[in-house]
This record gives structure tokens, C-alpha cells and sequence, in this order.
């Protein structure tokens, strides 16, 4: 890193957080300790957390309470990680109604509310307190520092963009931010060549030192670079999240913008759940900030997953006390794997590959192919007038967005309407278009209500 970057590292970036009351680097250290530690430590570590978790559930919040006491359970019957069977799954829909009374009447109150982008097609809102919030952060610095990536560095994100931006000062405080910080973001969504071109020129302007992008977002942009001989910078490490990385997606990276491409996965509701290390030897899970579990239901019953079978991913958040996350199925699924060190010789779990997050790719009226998962990113913004949504595109090419409203009989109102045509006319240009609402919108083969459905 250049000068303004190893001061931004080691003086401005840990003097920020402190002054904003967060030990975000003191914790990134303790993580480092952590990660190698044995495992009789780590379900030490996760059973105390664990422990604290439940009993500030149960005493704080009606929904937990009341599924407990339905069971016949008490705190002190969830000692340690096995015992969490003990509790039922909590579903996805299950969590979007329940979220008034899973959130604490007690200290440590929310101080971070967000959005789901629901891209299971239902979004929902997720709160979190302030210790939740250093953890998170932590957590995916580590995750990031393994594929090599440090605050300071200029760090260009092929990302998606929310449909509604921040307006007046806010808009020009992100700016500032992102600029002080070498953050350059750029939306990944359209994949027509001129937009793919302009993402060269910038990528040619900005040398970053590190590239944050959508999987399948990096994997067209390599190949438009492949495809146009475009590169003309050095190697810099790709971290990707929020869609399956896949093997010849991976090699296109490489021959683009590196030998140095890694895999990350996680969700809007615990952040940051496992990390690829130098190995690319499955991802470590984040074991210090949540519970990972893979199970498998059979027969109306459930079970671990075995190494090397596919499990429904079920997530406990250890730090989220201002509205607790316990056995939450989240929608996605991953490969177990063998107990044991990886080879770069941290022990933390691991699981994978990662199954169950590629979105099906659109096509606007000439062909372009355009990135189905910015559907989910538009819903952010109407997701008060939603309960479920869809995109379908026929044969012919003609977009249906079918909507399940949030009130029975009703329509989005016309602005929220609006907007979806006018991200439709954006990202999918000469396509035509229509909203349909209807009452329900079936799942899957798998089990999944997909928000992306390609007529084939």
C-alpha cells in the first residue's frame, strides 16, 4: 500500500472505530487467536455464548419464551451446541411474523435495523445491537484478510446497487466515506458490453488493490475481458459472495484479474458466515459469531448432514441479543465435510461447496444477458407493500412480475409500481413488461420459492 493507505490501515481506520465506541480491531486480533485454537476451545467459546443467548431469549422475549415453555424447556436445557435440537427450526416465514416478538424488552437494545434483499422472493426486517454489529465487522475483516485484503487498500466493489439512493446530505456523506476509505463502487447488474466497457475503464483508472464482487457479476466481466483482450493491469485477489462460485467461473477470474480469487458466503441477516482461505479447501465458518448447522429432513424428522451430503443451512446468531436468531433456516444449502485443520492450518470448521444461491440470468430485448439477483435488490425498496414476489420471463421474453401483496386484494401503491418499471426499462431494456398479482407463488422442485424464473 502507498502512504495515504498504511495511515488509513493502522492510525485512521482503528482510531475511527474507537471513537465510535467499537473495539472492531482489538476483536479482529482476538479472531486471529481464535482461529486456531483447539476444538475443545471452540464449542467452549460457542456453548458459553450459547448459554447467555437462551436465557436472554427466554427472559426477554415472548416468542421464545412461549416456544420453550410449549416444549417444556428451560434455559438451562440448552447447555451446548448439541442440545440446540432440542429447539424447533425457525423458518423463514416464521421469522418475518415473528419479528415483534423475538425482539427484546430488555438491554442491549437494536441499533441497526436492515432489509433482507429476500432472495428466497420474502424479504423481511432484521435488527441488531451494537456488540452484533463489532462482531460482524470483525468477523468479515478476518475473512477478508485471508484473501488478502486490508482497510486502506483501494478496493473497487462490482456490487449491486439499491434501487432507492440516498438523497441530499446522506448521499454526500456515503460519498465521502467511500472515498476516504478508497471504497469505489460500481453496480454489476446491467451486463450489456458498453456497461461491461465502462467497468474496464474504470478498473484501468483506479489500479485497485482488491475487487468485492456479485460471482456471477465477476465472472461476466472476466469474460468480456477475456473476450476483448482488455487487461492491461496487474494481478489483484477477487473476493466473491452472494452467488455460488463455480469452477470455470473461477478460471475465467484467474486469467482476468488473478491467480487469487476467493469464495465467501453469507446473508443479510448474520453477515459474513463462511470464508475461503489461501487452501481453497471449502470455506471456514465464522464459529466465533454464529452456530452453523447442516441438516437434512427425511421422513418428517431432521438430522446432521453427513460428510459430503448436502444440508439446508440453519444459522444461530451468538451476538444478536436484540432480536435473537436460533435455528434459523435461511433458505440456502451446503456440503458437509470431514472434521479436521485445513491445510493452511487454521482449525475452524468448514462446510462446502455452497449450493442453492445462483439466480437464473434474464435477457433484455437484444440478447444482453442481465443478472437476475438485482430483482432482489429492487424489493428492498417495496418490501412494505410485499409479502412474496417473482420475476418470470416467458419464452418470448416478456417480463412477468408477479406479486403476492402485503394486504390480501390489494395493489403496491403506484409509486412503488412505478419504480419497478422503471428499473425493468433500465436493466431490461425493450422487454415489456407486466405486474400480476396473486395470492400465492408456489415453491420449487427443491423446496424454494425462486425470485428468478426463466421459461426454458
Amino acid at each position: 500500500m502507498d502512504l495515504y493507505g498504511r495511515l488509513l490501515s493502522k492510525v485512521l481506520f482503528p482510531g475511527w472505530e474507537r471513537l465510535r465506541g467499537r473495539s472492531t480491531t482489538e476483536l479482529l486480533g482476538y479472531l486471529h487467536e481464535t482461529e486456531r485454537a483447539s476444538a475443545a476451545d471452540h464449542e467452549a467459546l460457542q456453548s458459553g455464548l450459547l448459554r447467555r443467548l437462551v436465557r436472554h431469549a427466554y427472559r426477554h422475549t415472548a416468542h421464545y419464551r412461549e416456544l420453550m415453555d410449549a416444549a417444556g424447556l428451560s434455559p438451562e436445557d440448552i447447555r451446548s451446541p448439541a442440545d440446540l435440537t432440542r429447539l424447533p427450526l425457525l423458518e423463514k416465514h416464521i421469522a418475518r411474523a415473528t419479528g415483534e416478538t423475538r425482539t427484546s424488552t430488555a438491554p442491549p437494545f437494536a441499533q441497526v435495523i436492515k432489509t433482507t434483499s429476500g432472495t428466497t422472493g420474502t424479504p423481511m426486517i432484521v435488527k441488531y445491537n451494537a456488540e452484533s454489529r463489532v462482531w460482524r465487522d470483525a468477523t468479515r475483516w478476518r475473512g477478508y484478510g485471508w484473501a488478502g485484503y486490508q482497510p486502506g487498500m483501494k478496493a473497487f466493489h462490482w456490487w449491486g446497487v439499491l434501487a432507492t439512493q440516498a438523497a441530499g446530505w446522506k448521499k454526500y456523506k456515503v460519498e465521502l466515506d467511500h472515498l476516504l476509505r478508497r471504497d469505489h463502487y460500481m453496480d454489476c447488474s446491467p451486463r450489456d458490453d458498453a456497461h461491461l466497457q465502462r467497468a474496464v475503464e474504470t478498473v484501468r483508472k483506479l489500479q485497485p488493490e482488491v475487487m468485492l464482487a456479485y460471482a456471477q457479476g465477476a465472472a461476466s466481466l472476466a469474460r468480456y475481458v477475456q473476450r476483448t483482450n482488455g487487461r492491461s493491469w496487474n494481478s489483484f485477489p477477487v473476493i466473491t459472495g452472494a452467488e455460488r462460485l463455480w469452477p470455470h467461473d473461477r478460471e475465467a477470474m484467474q486469467a482476468a484479474f488473478g491467480p487469487d480469487v476467493y469464495e465467501t458466503y453469507g446473508c443479510r441477516e448474520v453477515m459474513l458466515i463462511g470464508s475461503e482461505c489461501e487452501a481453497h479447501d471449502g470455506l471456514h465458518l465464522s464459529m466465533e459469531n454464529l452456530i452453523c448447522e447442516l441438516i437434512v429432513r427425511e421422513h418428517g424428522t431432521t438430522r446432521p448432514a453427513r460428510p459430503g451430503e448436502t444440508g439446508e443451512v440453519v444459522i444461530t446468531d451468538l451476538h444478536n441479543l436484540a432480536q435473537p436468531l436460533i435455528r434459523y433456516v435461511g433458505g440456502d444449502s451446503a456440503v458437509a465435510r470431514t472434521p479436521g485443520p485445513c491445510r493452511c492450518g487454521r482449525t475452524l470448521p468448514r462446510i462446502g461447496p455452497i449450493e442453492g444461491r445462483v439466480t437464473d440470468t434474464l435477457h433484455d430485448g437484444k440478447g444482453n444477458p442481465v443478472n437476475g439477483l438485482l430483482f432482489s435488490i429492487l424489493f428492498v425498496s417495496v418490501v412494505e407493500h410485499t409479502r412474496q414476489f417473482q420475476i418470470f420471463q416467458k419464452k418470448t421474453g416478456e417480463i412477468s412480475l408477479r406479486v403476492v401483496p402485503a394486504v390480501a386484494g390489494g395493489k403496491m401503491p403506484p409509486e412503488a409500481e412505478q419504480l419497478a418499471h422503471s428499473f425493468i426499462r433500465k436493466y431490461l431494456p425493450g422487454v415489456p413488461m407486466t405486474i400480476d398479482y396473486v395470492d400465492d407463488i408456489p415453491v420449487g422442485n427443491a423446496g424454494k420459492r425462486h425470485i428468478v424464473v426463466v421459461e426454458k
